[in-house]
């Protein structure tokens, strides 16, 4: 079944809700990067949240990059995506690997760390990036983006994201973003907030097969909840070219190409988002310093 994103209004327009069945995209992650089941586990919950936001941009050439950077042995993590969502992501360490934490499940509060940030940088075609920078509140990811609205944004959010791993891969990925609208009164917050506690992990209600309607209703207690859009397909998918890659070699000076010339006749660049190997020739780097 392919991944999907719906859209939703809960109780007459006053909460937003956007969830998310991420599955195939962090499997394709995991088998890009070789990931380990606790990097999977991690990267799946920022790939998944970069997805959610990126449903929120308006133009196509509108870009949002994810940056969590913790105390932990998992390293950084970066997550870009434009509002088709197309999403590419990597991870510093991609075989981190501890004990399961005290429930018994895999320890992405410690691998991330709780001592850190978060950055979004919202790239929306403006002379300059908005750039939110957050502490990190506990490394599991949707609280720390929980906070960064609150922060940044002013926004009340309850925020859900979780991946299942098994031997054979990713069982299922996903997450949701509830956000409170002005106007919200005191007892649809309290039944939100009771809903949420009862339903329980997404990543098993996706598991169980549960639709994102249902998964809405259940997370919302709003029976007769609208849906706004359910037409986006998120995907993960790397945009490098040979072209990006030589914009970034004519970054380095050309002094510096000279040096590699003399010392290496050749150039080869790898692209973190993929993995892809992209070689240059002498005389492919000596048209870049003419030009």
């Amino acid at each position: 079944m392919s991944d999907k994103i719906v859209k939703f209004l809960a109780y007459d327009g006053k909460v937003s809700v956007i969830c998310a069945k991420t599955t195939n995209m962090v499997d394709d992650a995991r088998k890009t990067h070789d990931l380990s089941p606790l990097a999977t586990a991690a990267l799946g919950r920022t790939i998944t949240m970069a997805a959610i936001m990126g449903t929120e941009m308006k133009n196509t050439q509108d870009k949002l990059t994810l940056q969590i950077k913790g105390s932990g042995p998992i390293g950084m993590m970066v997550a870009v995506a434009n509002n088709f969502p197309k999403v590419k992501a990597f991870v510093g360490n991609p075989h981190v690997d501890l004990p399961l934490n005290d429930i018994g499940k895999l320890d992405v509060g410690n691998a991330v760390g709780s001592e850190g940030y978060i950055n979004v940088i919202k790239d929306i075609g403006m002379k300059e990036p908005y750039i939110g920078v957050s502490p990190l509140v506990s490394g599991e990811i949707a609280e720390d983006f929980a906070k960064h609205f609150v922060n940044s944004e002013q926004r009340e959010s309850a925020i859900a994201l979780g991946v299942l791993v098994d031997k054979n891969g990713v069982k299922s990925s996903g997450g949701y973003l509830i956000q409170l609208m002005p106007g919200s009164t005191e007892e649809e917050i309290s039944k939100i907030e009771q809903a949420v506690f009862k339903a329980g992990a997404i990543s098993k209600m996706l598991d169980e097969e549960l639709t994102l309607t249902q998964i809405a209703k259940k997370i919302t207690g709003d029976e007769n909840i609208q849906i706004v859009d359910e037409s986006i397909t998120p995907i993960y998918e790397c945009d490098c070219s040979k072209e990006h890659m030589k914009d970034a070699l004519a970054t380095i000076g050309k002094e510096e190409l000279k040096d590699i010339i003399e010392k290496e006749g050749k150039a080869e660049l790898v692209c973190h988002f993929c993995n892809k190997k992209y070689e240059f020739s002498k005389e492919e780097l000596e048209q870049i310093i003419k030009e």
